[in-house]
């Protein structure tokens, strides 16, 4: 046993571990998690995991029973997102496995750090059509960064390490392990590596002297630079390095939409998000600029908008990831630089000089002032905006905020300055309708002392609305802001914009009460029609101690602008009614 194993084990409240003590794969796997240093588990019990479940009989582990396996993956997906670590969740075989595969890709997508543990039949029925027989393994190839399927007791704590290692080096992700219910009744004396070496796997990438000077050289010249700061910034936690290169350089900073909070909304070096439904300013920067620097982003269609081609025309892009497929995958580059973006950043920001950037700041700032944000009040009618600045304002940008998907969403990103990095959650690049309440479940038990909002729709938020049964049990105290419009709010956008106004399937006017709803499970329930109600209501419920429920009856025909249509480039924007 390591020295750091030896010192886990006297902390508090962690249970004595016997090293070569002979026990089940049931009993092997939980003294593995608790080795990794998980505190939370969440999951849903099933025939196939019966034996790790009864191993979970009385443990040190904080398991949270969700309503469904969906539910669990989304929680800890969220739990990871806000707070760094890896998420954990467990499911049974067959339709429990099944269940977490949109959470997987999810996470995939995202590069979320998960430990996804399913249960399968015993191997002597694999391949028989057994009862709750699936080959999960094979289902999720294509969305996990990697995927196990324990055939031998003696390698499941040899795997359970590379599934960490694996989750949270390098380009974070999801990794599946699936173990039989023959494997997890089966003995064998435990161990533990200390280490992992998987041939192939290279996990940090740090870049060398020479590719750190021709990232610094690149940038030297510029005289309307701009970095464009993605999700890598936070995976990576470069956050302070970003701060102190762009305000060494003057560069101002563009996030993508998962790069939010990656570097400070209230900067005067910020220009807001970009692309489809970005600030007009970050748009122009990018159509403008001489050089776009991309700092763990992926250029993604919602972006370029697909058109590569005419994407930041006059700029030379220097591109820095720690994933080397994604250079130069989606816009042609300059210069690339496969490394972490943390360490790029700490070895480039003694050498990097200042840019003779001060006009193109001004320009800029000209922009902001004269096309922000905006939209149109109309007396006691209460937009989706002005519920955003509402939540703002009321938590001075301090608050945890998680999105499902839809216009909510983006007026989300439009609205709320974003401080800090993972404080802004949302599934970026699968568009996970159902995503946002248990995500925030699994933010606020990250993180128990922070404000969690769920930014919901009524449309999302019925897809997982049962895991109020959990915030009710645990006293979980996230706030619900739903924003109910009573349609499919975007789905109804772009059939006005570009169906001819033929609605076709996004009535949700016979949905439920949902302070009944809300009340029906034990959850206080809110609800404002008007700006005066709105600040009255939120105020109470960010006084209630518990979960609560806010129904928000906000104007159904608002739709999100700026908006730049599909296929359209970035100087094709729509700005809005005005």
């Amino acid at each position: 046993m390591s020295v750091e194993m030896a010192e886990l084990q006297k902390k508090s409240g962690i249970p004595p571990i016997q090293f070569g003590e002979e026990v089940t794969g049931a009993e092997a796997l939980l003294r593995c998690l608790i080795l990794e240093e998980v505190e939370y588990i969440f999951g849903y019990p099933g025939g196939a995991v019966l034996p790790i479940y009864d191993s979970l009989y009385g443990s040190y582990f904080k398991h949270i029973l969700t309503r469904h396996e969906q539910g669990a993956i989304h929680a800890a997906d969220g739990y990871a997102r806000a707070t760094g670590k890896p998420g954990v969740c467990i499911a049974t075989s067959g339709p429990g496995a099944t269940n977490l595969v949109t959470g997987i890709a999810t996470a995939q997508m995202d590069s979320v750090p998960l430990v996804c543990i399913t249960g399968n039949v015993a191997q002597s029925l694999i391949g028989t059509d057994a009862f709750q027989e699936a080959n999960i393994t094979g289902i999720t190839i294509p969305i996990t960064k990697h995927s196990y399927f324990v055939r031998d007791v003696r390698e499941l704590p040899r795997i359970v390490k590379e599934a960490f290692y694996i989750a949270t080096t390098g380009r974070p992700g999801p990794v599946l392990i699936d173990i039989p219910k023959d494997v997890a009744n089966a003995k064998a004396p435990f161990t533990y590596p200390d280490k992992v070496e998987i041939r192939g796997y290279r996990a940090t990438l740090v870049p060398t002297d020479e590719e750190v000077q021709a990232f610094v050289d690149a940038i030297g010249e510029a005289k309307r630079p701009v970095i464009l700061a993605g999700g890598g910034i936070i995976a990576s936690r470069a956050e302070k390095e970003l701060l102190a290169f762009a305000e060494k350089a003057r560069i101002p900073v563009i996030n993508t939409f998962m790069g939010l909070g990656g570097f400070p909304g209230t900067h005067e070096l910020a220009l807001a998000m970009s692309g489809m439904h970005g600030s007009y300013t970050a748009n122009q920067a990018l159509l403008n600029a001489d050089c776009v620097i991309g700092l763990g982003a992926r250029f993604d269609d919602r972006i370029t908008m697909g058109r590569t081609k005419e994407f930041a025309p006059k700029a030379r892009i220097v591109h820095v990831d720690i994933d080397p497929a994604e250079l130069g995958k989606n816009v042609e580059t300059a210069v690339t630089v496969a490394g972490d973006v943390k360490s790029t950043l700490a070895k480039a920001l003694p050498i990097v000089r200042k840019c003779d950037s001060e006009a193109w700041i001004n320009q800029l700032k000209e922009w902001q002032v004269q096309y922000p944000y905006k939209y149109k009040k109309d007396g006691n009618v209460l937009k989706p905006q002005a519920v955003i600045e509402l939540l703002y304002s009321s938590t001075n940008g301090e608050a945890i905020v998680v999105t499902d998907v839809g216009q909510h969403q983006m007026w989300t990103a439009q609205y709320y300055k974003f401080k800090h990095p993972r404080s802004f959650i949302s599934s970026g690049g699968l568009g996970t309708m159902g995503f946002g309440f248990p995500a925030a479940i699994g933010a606020q038990i990250g993180h128990p002392d922070r404000t969690v909002i769920a930014v919901v729709g009524d449309g999302g938020f019925q897809m997982t609305n049962q895991e109020l049964a959990i915030v009710s049990q645990y006293n979980i105290p996230v706030k619900v802001a739903i924003l109910n419009n009573q349609c499919l709010g975007m789905v109804r956008q772009w059939q006005e914009l570009f169906y001819d106004n033929r609605y076709s399937q996004i009535d949700l006017t016979c949905s439920p009460d949902f302070v009944k709803l809300a009340e029906a499970y034990g959850v206080k329930g809110l609800r404002a029609t008007t700006p005066q109600e709105a600040a009255a209501v939120w105020a109470e419920a960010l006084r209630h101690d518990g979960p609560v429920v806010v129904d928000f009856r906000v104007a159904q025909e608002e739709n999100v602008y700026p908006m730049v249509a599909s296929g359209d480039t970035l100087d094709q924007m729509q700005l809005g009614d005005d």
